[in-house]
């Protein structure tokens, strides 16, 4: 029931956040791996926990003075004591970020989920304290078709989001790609400001003694492809599965490379779709000047 419940509501709160994106939130997880993990734990420990609720039930019902064992009310107080809690924290938790800016859809969203979830787990063995052992209840039997349907509701959205499986295995070939092509760019940007040319092919840019191999296409094993435009053009190309996501474009399309090139970080733009695509690229002399022309 823990774990149920817990992962439910990951999978909610991943679903809100991707359904709801914040602008202020930089911690978009591009292969949804809290989706994933909320998803593959529902998938088996809720049926499970609905198997060993039946075999319960029906025990009981073979053995009606199980119902008074001190263990079994312990176990079921204590789950009330934790649904309750967990209203409690959750909601001061949900509050606390709401506070802190939170946008009130996901706001309210949240808070909605967490009374959901909890108050289904309080109300229904808080029912079960005071129902006679064999008892039969039409709501009883309604309220777990619908938690079921919820789940699997909540189960389809996340992979409605999250895409299938092959879709995340191109999404990480593409990640792998625009990461090659940075590391490249780089390559090329260094291989000018130290040597005041562009290179004439990627061959040039091996370095045994750094240790940089030409990296190759995750998936095809061949080479990306290079152009030089001029002499201070150049092209980059590669085959992508997919076109590039845009939520996590609109966050990462600009964005800084952690290694300072000549004065300034390098910013870039890797949005593309799926198939051939070629990215056009120009030094600017002064952001990135030919080293051995420099003043020290």
């Amino acid at each position: 029931l823990y774990a149920s419940a817990v992962s439910l509501l990951n999978l909610l709160f991943e679903i809100i956040n991707a359904s709801f994106p914040d602008a202020l939130n930089f911690s978009y997880d591009r292969f949804s791996s809290g989706m994933r993990w909320s998803i593959a734990s529902l998938l088996i420990v809720f049926p499970l926990y609905i198997f060993l609720s039946w075999f319960i039930n029906k025990d009981l019902s073979a053995n009606p003075l199980k119902k008074n064992l001190g263990i079994r009310k312990w176990l079921t107080y204590l789950t009330l004591f934790v649904a309750g809690v967990a209203i409690i924290t959750d909601l001061i938790m949900l509050i606390n970020t709401f506070l802190g800016g939170e946008i009130t859809t996901r706001f309210a969203f949240k808070v909605l989920a967490v009374l959901i979830v909890a108050g289904v787990a309080f109300s229904y063995y808080l029912y079960d304290l005071k129902r006679d052992v064999g008892q039969k209840s039409g709501k009883m039997k309604m309220l777990v078709w619908v938690v079921s349907f919820g789940v699997l509701a909540s189960i389809v959205g996340g992979f409605f989001i999250m895409g299938s499986p092959f879709t995340l295995r191109m999404k990480r070939f593409d990640e792998r790609r625009v990461n090659d092509l940075q590391n490249i760019q780089y390559q090329i940007v260094n291989f000018y400001q130290r040597k005041g040319i562009l290179p004439n092919n990627l061959n040039e840019l091996k370095d045994p003694i750094a240790g940089f191999n030409i990296p190759l296409d995750p998936d095809s094993l061949v080479p990306y492809g290079y152009e030089k435009i001029s002499d201070l053009s150049f092209k980059l190309c590669a085959d992508f599965s997919l076109p590039s996501d845009e939520q996590s474009d609109s966050k990462n399309a600009t964005r800084p490379m952690p290694v300072l090139i000549g004065e300034s970080y390098l910013n870039e733009n890797w949005r593309h779709n799926s198939g051939r695509q070629c990215f056009d690229r120009k030094i600017d002399k002064d952001l990135y000047p030919i080293l051995k022309d420099r003043k020290i």
